[in-house]
């Protein structure tokens, strides 16, 4: 008998696991239908190597958001195209993230590690000064990675609570559907005012630095779509995982002592996002040719949906994948994705968390839940798996 999923089964979980349907449609086989759209075959793909190889096949796959457009037949998906990178099919693709990809190197992004060292310490201090039970999520988790991503991006001080407002809804489908589409928009309007902005007077931010060097190669438009790209994928993905993240340490009291004593930060870091994974699909593709994928025929337009979080417990990784496991070491995982669309900033959010999580540890060495663990307010239904707030106490 086939597995009959149901259409939202890849961005729902149960706390921080995904649900059994999903582990239920990978042992089914790696790619299964899943009834999402009426006028276009949808597949969903849990296993690993499959994802691996529809991420890293733009020659098949296409993400361009022409596809969208295609299906969409006048609903949420015909409206604005956000820009960026993620959207974006070689050969655009491969000139916007030209541009981007020299301010994310080991050296340049050195130069942020003081600057985040700072925000973090001055977000535990106004915790402290504030006293337990703190909302970690509006204390933490959602400015220290916003605060970082507007000094990358040379975003003013007096403008960085209307990027706040922007970012966090764009990937919460849990109420309106439209209301994720009216964030990208206003998001979309203000960057482009910046980008005018910063083309009279470019600043030292990444926005200056791309006008001054190459500001002839681009449009305001194309730059704010880029901006755009860089604030969602590094701000809300990000305090996903410091507020996910702390749950699954103080679940896991061997994992955070490793972390308090600054010791296998770096592993423990890529095994929380292996097992978290905030980001639970990558951006649709649509086979741009008849293929066969899993052993799955798949025709032309067909659309293709990575389950990132699916494939990051795929058993093929390892034994015992549903837990945090303090000792796991695995080569790769998928938590930012793969191929030419692995995302441009995960160097930046590797150097927040490796901040991060240590430090919130040892400030707070007593540091625990403030309300019972199934009260913990997840997000219903979204891309980006979060929770809405987080009351902790020490």
């Amino acid at each position: 008998m086939p597995l009959e999923l149901m259409p939202l089964v890849p961005i729902v979980r149960e706390g921080l696991d995904p649900v059994a349907q999903l582990t239920e449609a990978r042992v089914a086989g790696p790619v299964v239908a899943l009834p999402l759209l009426d006028n276009v075959p949808v597949w969903l793909v849990t296993g690993f190597a499959e994802v691996k190889e529809v991420l890293g096949d733009p020659g098949r796959f296409s993400n361009a958001f022409s596809n969208l457009e295609r299906v969409g037949g006048g609903s949420l998906f015909t409206a604005l195209d956000p820009g960026g990178l993620g959207f974006r099919d070689p050969p655009d693709h491969t000139r916007f993230r030209r541009l981007l990809a020299p301010e994310f190197s080991a050296r340049r992004l050195a130069r942020l590690q003081p600057p985040i060292d700072r925000i973090v310490e001055a977000h535990l201090d106004h915790m402290r000064a504030h006293g337990a039970p703190v909302d970690l999520v509006a204390s933490f988790a959602l400015p220290v990675p916003l605060l970082v991503v507007c000094d990358l991006l040379g975003v003013p001080e007096a403008d960085r609570a209307a990027i706040l407002a922007f970012s966090s809804g764009r990937f919460d489908f849990s109420g309106d559907a439209q209301a994720p589409l009216d964030a990208v928009h206003e998001s979309l309007r203000y960057l482009v005012d910046l980008v005018g902005r910063e083309r009279a007077h470019p600043g030292d931010g990444l926005l200056g630095m791309l006008i001054r060097e190459h500001g002839d190669e681009v449009t305001d438009w194309e730059l704010a779509g880029l901006a755009d790209g860089l604030i969602t994928g590094g701000h809300d993905t990000t305090a996903s995982m410091l507020a996910l993240g702390t749950i699954a340490l103080l679940r896991n009291p061997e994992l955070a002592a490793l972390l308090r004593a600054g010791a296998r930060v770096d592993d423990i870091v890529e095994e929380l996002l292996r097992y978290l994974t905030v980001v639970q699909v990558a951006f649709p593709r649509f086979a741009k040719e008849d293929l066969v994928l899993g052993g799955q025929p798949i025709a032309a337009g067909d659309a293709v949906l990575c389950s990132l979080s699916g494939a990051n417990r795929d058993p093929a990784l390892g034994d015992d994948l549903d837990r945090a496991a303090e000792h796991r070491q695995l080569a790769a995982h998928l938590a930012f994705g793969h191929g030419i669309h692995h995302c441009v900033g995960a160097p930046l959010a590797r150097m927040e968390l490796r901040a991060a999580f240590p430090a919130l540890l040892r400030r707070f060495e007593s540091l625990r839940l403030a309300l019972p663990d199934d009260e913990v307010p997840y997000r219903p239904l979204s891309i980006v798996y979060g929770v809405t707030s987080l009351p902790v106490a020490w």
